[in-house]
């Protein structure tokens, strides 16, 4: 935004006028938007998470699952020799 300094024939300088309401208006509704676009965002993103939930759950059972299996096709000990993934 620039700044123009105007002078009087004097030597004084003159006070700007009054900030038009066409201006006032312009930031208002860039004020608006901006915080509208970010809640946008913010929704977008929780709603993301949110639908990540049930396939994260649904990844955990069915590890569990398959280490349940294992387990019992290895003898259902988890101690020694007969734990299935090792040591």
């Amino acid at each position: 935004m620039a700044i123009e300094l105007e002078m009087a024939p004097d030597g004084s300088f003159r006070t700007p006028g009054p900030t038009p309401f066409s201006s006032k208006l312009l930031r208002a509704a860039v004020l608006v938007a901006v915080v509208a676009t970010a809640g946008a965002f913010a929704f977008l993103a929780l709603w993301l998470a949110l639908a990540l939930v049930p396939i994260a759950l649904g990844a955990i059972l069915v590890a569990y699952g398959l280490f349940r299996y294992r387990l019992w096709k290895s003898g259902g000990s988890l101690s020694g020799q007969n734990f299935p993934f090792g040591r």
